[in-house]
């Protein structure tokens, strides 16, 4: 946002430095991004002066050049060459001497002696348009015979320097988006920097506002109060369109609005100056005298000023005249309906619109307007008529004509400001240290609170309108310490902390750890948003539409939605980057995942109980594991490399992966894939995702995938016990190997299952090192070749017990699923 200095100083009266004034209002929430310096006239004409061509002969090696003397007051005439048909020796005119800078658009150009088609040429006369002065090329410019020479340009032709203020606004600062809500704060901060009422808001009066006769009455409806709570609007009639004054349109031009006609010019001055949008329409479009606010039927065609044909949607908010639409309210004005060089009469409408009305149109229909900007925002329902007196008042002073109707106010309902109730207590717990009442009154009434009722406790106050997002006693703690200023609050000089002895898991510090130990093993962390579209879980069949949670106001179709799943967000990374040559990738994610569940009923107290959020951690691979080099080939990325990893995060949690039940998951996100779950609850789901799921991202290379449940893991991991050290064991551990014929559907997870229960107490792990089907072997069965790894902590092993141990494990096996030994 852009604020005009001297613009600003209309409204308080402040003549500090630019420098001072941005370090002011940047303390305040305003953050001064940029400090912009603005000349009406580009260059502010310096290094040019006036002089009197004393003689004009044709140049001769040129048939369109001139030679001519200029007097400037110097001792000497300056010889320039001219191309200008209408140079002539008598004529007063403006001369850009050598070391001149002029301007053309953005480029710039230094006047030098240079020597033109063989004669010496030690200036330039100026054309207006060279100068800044005006448009017209056609000649140079001739000043009236009685200009004295060699006076400054500047003298002649008045140049206004400014100082521009780029404002990083914050959408929370809806109150702040104008030169009076700008100036409201500086005043607040100034007076509290110097302990007195020194600064005064000063507000334009428009107490001379009167109805002239009522010529042209046009009537307001409206249909739908709650997207337009209020409609404002009066007539204006024998105006004369044309440009804008000088003045204002320094100001228009200062804060980079272009300025077109004086109507026009009118509503954005009072925009920028009120922060309340105005619209003008041509009186003649208003058929029947009659404006409804109303929307309109789905898809309903609509010209606007842009000349773009745009289909509504059923939630746009027009307004209309008693046949046709004319502008999509608060947003985009119509082509037929605007104020044109011939337009006579006006109606000048002042509304408040509703945020959400607004801000679904805009995104819909891809329109940012500086109405739109503000509406979405939150509007001033009070100001609606002050603006329109104020524009209407400065229409009829510079446009000319009469206020020809009584100013038509349709308000849905009573306006009552927010009263809200500050405790001195919770001011001072708040900020951390103590602030005078006195101090935070003063403040409080400078920001335009008025005080209600007050005491050595506690202060009352009515909020006005124009801070809507001010309703709690935190926000308007927040006013306070704004102009109090944060850089005012002490740093304490103690700490202020309570042990905790207790065994709960540090979320963050695990989270950390394990980042960093897929960072180690080549993994590149990747945070995606939040905001996802709709048509991945559409399209996907393996996600529930039903449980999106769907964005009310989203800022385009395709952030519409939170996301069900981190997967799409980890294929769109990873298109992004094999569309640049980077096919290599291994990421991870710690983000969350967000569900709506519509058998949970939401009430009063529990409003969000459909919706739930939980915390996921996925990584995906894909490409190469290795590039060749001298000694070994391409080595591709596979399924085992994921599961290495996957395992590992669980390993390095201290989960002992025997215990859980590993399973073969059947999901059209995968072609295929395994399930790690512990207590009937999945923690871990791994595999290739299908050729389904990588067509919505526009992948045509394998991608390997995990997704572990990280808020589920987080539960059980803080219940884990703390990890005791053990020396390692003395006594050696024994290994025996048994090739075992069994069932094709019998996996090596339900074999170790089945062993480990059998030997409890001496079998520390089971391992498979061969798989073989094929002669000899019975049809539908297969051959397993397995390892089994015994150890006892307090004694050597004799061959008496292992074979025991291994009686029992055959047994089991054998009973089980009906293995046998293999010859």
């Amino acid at each position: 946002m852009k604020i005009s200095y001297n613009w600003l100083k209309q409204y308080i009266n402040c003549d500090l430095p630019a420098e001072e004034v941005a370090h002011v209002l940047t303390a305040t929430g305003l953050e001064v991004e940029d400090i912009i310096p603005f000349e009406s006239i580009k260059g502010s004409l310096k290094g040019i002066v006036t002089g009197e061509v004393l003689s004009c002969t044709q140049h001769p090696n040129a048939d369109r050049l001139s030679l001519t003397t200029v007097n400037v007051g110097h001792e000497t005439p300056l010889a320039i060459v001219c191309g200008a048909p209408n140079v002539a020796a008598g004529q007063k005119v403006l001369i850009a001497t050598i070391g001149t800078t002029l301007y053309s658009g953005e480029n710039a150009f230094e006047i030098k002696k240079s020597k033109i088609r063989g004669e010496v040429s030690e200036g330039m006369i100026c054309a207006e348009d060279e100068l800044g002065l005006g448009t017209s090329h056609d000649g140079i410019m001739v000043l009236p015979a009685d200009t004295p020479i060699g006076i400054p340009a500047s003298t002649i032709y008045e140049v206004e320097e400014d100082v521009v203020f780029e404002i990083g606004l914050t959408p929370n600062r809806s109150d702040a988006m104008s030169h009076i809500g700008v100036a409201r704060d500086l005043a607040a901060a100034l007076n509290h920097r110097e302990g007195k009422k020194k600064y005064k808001l000063q507000m334009p009066h428009v107490d001379d506002f009167s109805t002239d006769n009522h010529d042209l009455d046009i009537s307001i409806e409206v249909e739908n109060p709650e997207a337009c709570p209020r409609y404002s609007g009066a007539t204006l009639s024998g105006l004369s369109v044309g440009p804008s004054p000088e003045w204002m349109q320094n100001r228009l031009k200062a804060i980079g609005v272009r300025p077109i006609n004086n109507i026009v010019d009118i509503t954005n001055y009072v925009l920028f100056e009120t922060g309340q949008p105005l619209h003008a329409f041509d009186a003649q479009a208003v058929t029947a005298n009659k404006i409804i606010v109303k929307t309109l039927d789905e898809g309903t065609a609509f010209v606007t000023l842009d000349e773009q044909e745009r289909k509504l949607t059923a939630n746009d908010l027009m307004i209309c005249n008693a046949v046709a639409p004319m502008c999509i309210g608060g947003v985009f004005g119509g082509l037929d309906s605007g104020v044109i060089d011939k337009t006579k009469a006006i109606f000048l409408e002042s509304a408040c619109f509703d945020s959400r009305y607004i801000r679904k149109t805009a995104r819909q229909h891809g329109l940012q307007t500086d109405a739109s900007f503000r509406f979405e925002r939150g509007a001033d329902i009070s100001i609606t008529i002050y603006a329109l007196k104020r524009a209407l008042l400065l229409m009829k002073e510079i446009a000319g004509g009469k206020i020809s109707s009584e100013i038509k106010d349709a308000l849905a309902k009573t306006i009552e400001p927010a009263q809200v109730k500050l405790s001195y207590a919770y001011l001072n717990k708040v900020a951390g240290q103590a602030i005078a009442p006195a101090e935070a009154k003063a403040i409080l009434e400078d920001l335009g609170m008025k005080i209600l009722n007050q005491s050595t406790e506690e202060v009352e106050m009515e909020v006005p309108t124009f801070k809507v997002d001010v309703y709690r006693p935190a926000d308007v703690v927040e006013e306070v310490l704004r102009i109090y200023g944060y850089n005012n609050i002490h740093i304490p000089e103690k700490v202020n902390a309570a042990v905790h002895a207790g065994h709960n898991t540090n979320t963050d510090k695990v989270q950390q750890q394990i980042a960093d130990m897929l960072a180690f093993n080549g993994f590149n962390e990747v945070m995606n948003n939040s905001l996802t579209k709709s048509a991945y879980t559409i399209k996907h069949p393996a996600f529930d539409e039903n449980q999106n949670v769907i964005i009310l106001n989203p800022l385009s179709n395709e952030l519409d939605v939170m996301r069900q799943t981190l997967v799409f967000g980890l294929l769109e990374t990873i298109s992004y980057n094999q569309n640049r040559r980077n096919p290599n990738l291994k990421i991870f994610e710690f983000g969350s995942v967000y569900h709506y569940d519509n058998q949970k009923n939401s009430t009063t107290e529990k409003a969000l109980a459909p919706y739930q959020e939980h915390t996921r951690l996925d990584m995906a691979i894909t490409g190469l594991r290795e590039e060749e080099n001298w000694n070994h080939a391409d080595q591709p990325a596979d399924f085992y490399d994921l599961k290495f990893y996957a395992e590992g995060v669980l390993t390095k949690l201290g989960f002992d992966l025997t215990s859980l039940k590993v399973q073969t998951l059947n999901s059209e996100l995968y072609d295929f894939a395994l399930s790690y779950e512990l207590h009937e609850k999945t923690l871990l789901q791994f595999g290739k995702l299908s050729s389904k799921t990588l067509k919505l991202a526009d992948i045509d290379k394998p991608v390997f995938h995990a997704s572990i449940d990280w808020t589920a893991l987080m539960k059980i991991h803080q219940k884990k016990q703390i990890r005791q050290y053990a020396a390692v064991s003395k006594f050696p551990a024994v290994r025996r190997d048994l090739a075992m014929v069994i069932d094709q559907s019998v996996s090596f997870q339900d074999i170790r299952t089945v062993a480990l229960q059998a030997e409890k107490k001496l079998l520390k792990s089971v391992g498979i090192f061969d798989v073989y089907e094929g002669e000899k072997i019975p049809k539908g069965k297969k051959s397993y070749a397995l390892s089994f790894v015994l150890q006892d902590s307090e004694k050597t092993l004799t061959d008496k017990i292992i074979e025991k141990c291994m009686s029992r494990v055959q047994q089991a096996l054998e009973q089980n699923f009906d293995a046998t030994l293999r010859d």
